[in-house]
């Protein structure tokens, strides 16, 4: 490797930070750049949509602890803006240009903003996405001065975290989704109806198949209801948005490489693919803004947004970065997730989207404690438990090992009288 160009990290994030430090213990030795386009040290964001939100713990209080000596240099607050990948040349928005010898594309992802354009005109304040440190920070700013009414538009784990956070605070809460359940699409609406009942426990009102459509402001430019497709409205002064995020892929556009807002296509070894489909030579990618194949659903190329693949896949990329051509290593990761709302803990691994059959091998529906798994075409792809994770390692076994549905029979605290199809939406458009 070049001595005088070295390593350069763009994504001074998760999968940044644990990249940088698992190239310092593979021994590299040399230069090595993190940028960051966020003016902080890399931080932790699951506690954002929790801790910080409900007051328990201030946003500056969530950085990620530094495992190794790393020794680089740090280009915080400057995004970066452009790739010449002949000249191996990262550009950042001060126009500075930064050489490499290897890139490591860590950008993660941006949340999906509410859509403006001219005939919209721009939004009123008060309306909010939950994904970055100062995000967190204005709209715990918000909630503590006491809305109202908080609408939550998005019903997927940031929307049901923030109404289950907002009701903490004793906060009236709607959640408008156009999906008959809450995390219709990541587990389908036979185990989403499960948050129904929490939700309606928790007093929160949910709008199941709720479109919103434009926001009003009053007087002061601030929100002050939502109107419906349906042509009703929703009285609220402060809206969060929670629609997903797109990849942070936008500053590639004219490198050459297979990238949009569904992420950075990614080899088996976690290189970046040019436009014809070929490893770009030097350029690898980890964690949100990967888009790699899975092993576990052959043939489709996805991105994940969970924490855990973030640290290994990083941790992969490092070691191939510093291995030769004839040494790179498939990168094998089973998905994983996990989420705390309404006083249960979701867990879940594998992939349940795209799943015929559901069934749930012990508790039960009602009793909001769980397990259930997911098949497809006769295999196990994906286990989800509520507050009953104890049997999930297991399960996690027999998904990596493609075993028959359902994989685990004859627990003495099985229960088998929950089968059924999890109906996941269809795919649709805004």
């Amino acid at each position: 490797m070049s001595a005088d160009r070295g390593v350069v990290v763009v994504g001074a994030s998760l999968a940044g930070l644990r990249g940088a430090e698992a190239l310092r213990r593979g021994g590299y030795a040399g230069p090595l750049t993190l940028v960051g386009d966020e003016p902080y040290q890399p931080y932790d964001r699951p506690p954002l949509s929790k801790h910080v939100l409900a007051g328990e713990l201030r946003p500056d209080a969530t950085a990620l602890p530094h495992l190794v000596d790393l020794d680089a240099t740090w280009r915080l607050g400057q995004p970066a803006v452009g790739l010449d990948r002949a000249a191996r040349m990262l550009r950042l928005a001060d126009g500075s240009a930064l050489p490499y010898e290897k890139l490591l594309i860590a950008t993660g992802a941006r949340a999906r903003s509410w859509p403006v354009t001219e005939k919209t005109g721009p939004l009123p304040s008060g309306i909010h996405t939950l994904r970055s440190r100062d995000d967190a920070a204005a709209l715990r700013s918000a909630l503590a001065a006491g809305p109202k009414r908080v609408l939550i538009v998005g019903a997927g784990l940031i929307g049901c975290e923030a109404a289950s956070c907002c009701r903490d605070l004793g906060l009236a809460v709607t959640l408008a989704d156009p999906n008959p359940t809450p995390l219709a699409r990541i587990l389908g609406s036979r185990i989403g109806g499960v948050i129904v009942s929490c939700l309606d426990t928790a007093g929160v009102d949910f709008r199941p198949g709720t479109h919103v459509d434009a926001f009003e402001a009053d007087d002061a430019g601030r929100v002050c209801r939502a109107r419906l497709k349906q042509g009703a409205a929703i009285e609220t002064d402060c809206v969060i948005v929670a629609l997903g995020a797109t990849r942070d892929t936008g500053w590639l556009a004219d490198a050459g490489l297979m990238a949009d807002e569904g992420g950075l296509t990614c080899d088996v070894a976690c290189r970046a693919l040019d436009a014809d489909g070929q490893p770009a030579p030097g350029i690898y990618a980890a964690g949100d803004v990967a888009r790699t194949p899975n092993p576990l659903h052959v043939g489709r190329l996805a991105a994940f947004e969970h924490w855990g693949n973030a640290v290994a896949q990083a941790g992969h990329a490092a070691r191939n970065m510093l291995a030769a051509e004839d040494d790179q290593q498939e990168y094998r990761h089973l998905p994983a997730f996990w989420s705390s709302q309404f006083g249960i803990n979701i867990k879940g691994v594998g992939l349940a989207d795209g799943a015929d059959t559901v069934a749930v091998m012990q508790g039960s529906r009602a009793s909001r404690r769980f397990l259930a798994v997911y098949g497809r075409e006769g295999r196990t792809i994906a286990a989800i438990s509520f507050d009953q994770a104890r049997w999930l390692p297991a399960y996690a076994e027999r998904i990596e090992a493609g075993a028959a549905f359902p994989p685990i029979l004859g627990a003495t605290d099985q229960s088998i009288k929950d089968f059924g199809v999890p109906d996941f939406p269809q795919p649709r458009s805004r």
